[in-house]
């Protein structure tokens, strides 16, 4: 019987070979790039989730770099997938239908235009009206604060939002997920991942109803972004309840956790610079005297004329994209730089290589906003791509730097910070705080008084 047993055994280990090499050594028609696929099922998701202990780039990515090539297969989560850290390819535009609409409905509403024309001072009402509140309250994770107070607002100027009569706080909903997001995939109760998913779905739920109630109440109708996708469900035929609702999900979750990300990462280089905040002082300072009154609000040529500002906010852009990267998946075989990247398969362009490449920028990880004085406009565009690049750039990207620049005029001119605790930061391949970085806000003595009529 123990015969018997050996010859089963043996079965087994072969089969599983089998499946191993197989899934190891997929067969395709064409070249794949060099790599490895990890693990049937995990592939290399546990490699892809140790934390880096910097801004620099995740080393899952920096490893593969130096001993693949710019260009390498893996596999996260059981999904097969070619990573590019290619600068050329990663500059390549594929835009549809879907892409062009989702943009132009986000430029109508977060463009120039409405920012120029409505935006901008309700802006800096929120800003000023947080940061007051946060002077009073101690020590505060920045983080936090500032993510419910991005998604309370873009959630307001979405579908109407209320968070201060809301029976639940859709905020805590996405911090949840965000921080359980990076985890193994194993939705069984008890994990992390089913959390996030258990929230997902409570949320997708949550945004449904909204957009039902419009759908069977015009009274309930406000001329806002969801009520442009609902009119318009007329002529684009691909806007379905389940497609507007995942729009709804996917423009909240990157608005809120982007623009948080990015200002707390803010908040660790300058307290960590204090020559670079006295330069800010000096710039933000001097837009306040050139006013006939001092109390007047914010305007838009006073936000255009932020030079050294908008110097600080492309270096922090630079050093911190959050997402590993863009993905993409391929819809049929197509050949790149002497690969073929098969049908089915996810394609993750690493655009964050291009901004820590320290051919282009020395000392990558080093926040140093002066030497956006001495780069060219030519290497800007072929290197600087945080919110994606040509027709695929992102639609709130000035959205977000007016939210980012008006952010420090206000807290340069009306409040002093310190940071109290906190400062370390990773990749998970997300950038994360660890314990968070605390903040103590105190309002400066006012030599003017903010109108907020």
């Amino acid at each position: 019987m123990w015969a018997v047993g050996l010859v089963a055994v043996a079965l087994v280990v072969i089969y599983y070979s089998h499946l191993i090499m197989k899934w190891k050594n997929p067969k395709i028609d064409g070249v794949l790039p060099p790599g490895s696929m990890g693990w049937p099922l995990i592939g290399e998701t546990l490699q892809f989730i140790a934390p880096g202990r910097s801004l620099d780039l995740h080393p899952f990515v920096k490893k593969r770099m130096q001993k693949h090539g710019p260009i390498f297969k893996t596999s996260l989560v059981g999904r097969p997938i070619i990573v590019s850290t290619d600068n050329e390819i990663n500059k390549l535009n594929v835009i549809g239908k879907v892409h062009r609409y989702i943009r132009s409905i986000t430029l109508n509403h977060f463009g120039v235009e409405s920012l120029k024309e409505s935006l901008l001072p309700k802006i800096e009402d929120l800003l000023h009206t947080n940061l007051s509140k946060w002077a009073t309250q101690g020590p505060v994770d920045i983080k936090h604060v500032i993510s419910v107070m991005v998604f309370n607002f873009t959630a307001s100027k979405i579908f109407g939002y209320d968070a201060e009569n809301s029976k639940e706080k859709l905020s805590d909903n996405y911090t949840r997920m965000m921080n359980n997001f990076i985890s193994l995939p194993l939705n069984i109760p008890g994990t992390s991942f089913h959390q996030c998913m258990q929230d997902r779905e409570k949320m997708l739920k949550m945004l449904k109803d909204t957009l039902m109630e419009r759908l069977n109440d015009p009274s309930k109708r406000r001329g806002d972004f969801l009520d442009q996708a609902i009119d318009d469900m007329e002529t684009e035929k691909f806007l379905t309840v389940d497609s507007i609702t995942q729009l709804l999900f996917g423009i909240l979750f990157a608005s809120f956790e982007s623009i948080s990300t990015i200002l707390t990462v803010t908040f660790k280089f300058l307290s960590e610079n204090t020559r670079v905040v006295e330069e800010l002082a000096a710039e933000h300072d001097a837009i306040v005297r050139k006013r006939e009154n001092p109390n007047s609000r914010l305007t838009w040529e006073e936000y255009k004329s932020m030079t050294f500002t908008q110097m600080v906010v492309n270096e922090t852009l630079r050093i911190s994209n959050n997402p590993p990267g863009l993905f993409r998946k391929a819809l049929k075989d197509f050949q790149v730089k002497g690969y073929t990247v098969p049908a089915g398969w996810a394609v993750m362009l690493v655009t964050p290589a291009a901004q820590l490449n320290p051919e282009t920028f020395k000392d990558p990880v080093t926040f140093n906003p002066w030497r956006w004085k001495d780069l060219d406009q030519v290497t800007i565009s072929k290197n600087f791509m945080p919110f994606g690049g040509g027709t695929r750039q992102c639609a709130g990207a000035e959205y977000s730097k007016l939210v980012l620049s008006t952010f420090l005029h206000i807290l340069i001119t009306r409040f002093r910070f310190t940071k109290v605790k906190g400062g370390d930061v990773s990749r998970t391949p997300i950038i994360s705080f660890g314990d968070g970085i605390h903040i103590k806000f105190t309002a400066k003595l006012k030599e003017f008084f903010f109108l907020a009529s």
